[in-house]
């Protein structure tokens, strides 16, 4: 009787099933270098889990920078919404000449001047006549000008300075920018460009004030220095000149403003991008004329 062969086993699908092999599996070797399972420190149950929840009405929020939030004094919201306004609106040139002030280095140079010309506190004054009097008062002779020497003073006020003006008695003029109402200046320095007297415009009014024992002064000038300074006040003249009296018509056209802010200049540029991608208009061929042929 032949040998009855194994039949391969089929399940009741109809598919083939393989024999299944006899053996010992060869586990793959460990990667080099690697870590093993993470071990969890064991947590203390004394410490509970207060996930913080800020939204509106919940827990209290985090430290941050709110100052875009403050409700700011009058005073200060005015003054940033007048800087806006000169920015977003158009300037005339009377006005917008005000901006076009004394460059760092030329203003640093011309304070130091003046300073040494800074008008008599009211305590010098009162030292000055008190040693005047002792001096009457012990029979000396009081001469104000026993040294010799004129005393120069840097001249303020603004009808003052206006006369001084007129009169084209006045070496340099200083005026300031940020004045309020700026009608009190405006006029200046189309005055002084008429009578020929060199100006500066300077950005603080307080910083003049500071230099005349005052806390802000509108205009100042010199009329005279010392043979010692002349060489300097002859510097600064000529950079006054070089920057407002020879610029004048350029100051007169110039007009300020007109500057949009920047979510304005990304709007009117995405507009214009857009506007860049889609396909222009293809004008239609004219008519061509068809000549008649003639019989």
């Amino acid at each position: 009787m032949p040998q009855q062969t194994k039949r391969a086993k089929f399940d009741w699908h109809g598919e083939f099933e393989p024999k299944a092999k006899t053996g010992s599996a060869k586990k793959p070797a460990a990667a080099p270098y690697s870590k093993g399972k993470a071990t969890k420190a064991p947590k203390n149950p004394l410490f509970e889990k207060r996930p913080r929840n800020f939204g509106i009405g919940q827990d209290i929020q985090p430290p941050r920078d709110l100052s875009r939030f403050v409700k700011w004094p009058e005073y200060v919201r005015l003054q940033r919404q007048k800087v806006i306004l000169n920015q977003r609106l158009k300037v005339p040139p009377a006005i917008a000449q005000f901006a076009n002030t004394l460059d760092k280095n030329t203003a640093t140079n011309l304070f130091k001047l003046l300073n040494k010309y800074r008008p008599e506190s009211k305590q010098e004054k009162k030292a000055r006549l008190d040693a005047a009097a002792k001096d009457i008062a012990d029979g000396k002779k009081a001469d104000a000008k026993a040294d010799g020497k004129k005393p120069l003073f840097v001249k303020y006020g603004l009808n003052h300075c206006v006369a001084l003006i007129e009169a084209k008695k006045a070496a340099l003029v200083v005026i300031a920018a940020d004045v309020d109402p700026i009608e009190l200046v405006v006029f200046l320095p189309a005055l002084c460009r008429k009578m020929g007297v060199p100006y500066v415009i300077v950005k603080s009014k307080a910083s003049i004030g500071a230099l005349v024992h005052k806390k802000t002064a509108a205009v100042a000038l010199i009329q005279e220095v010392r043979s010692e300074d002349e060489r300097e006040l002859a510097n600064l003249v000529s950079a006054a000149k070089a920057n407002y009296l020879d610029k004048a018509e350029e100051i007169r056209r110039h007009w300020g403003g007109g500057h949009l802010s920047q979510r304005s200049n990304h709007k009117l540029a995405k507009r214009a991008k857009i506007a860049a991608l889609q396909p222009k208009p293809v004008a239609a061929p004219a008519p061509v004329a068809v000549a008649e042929d003639d019989e």
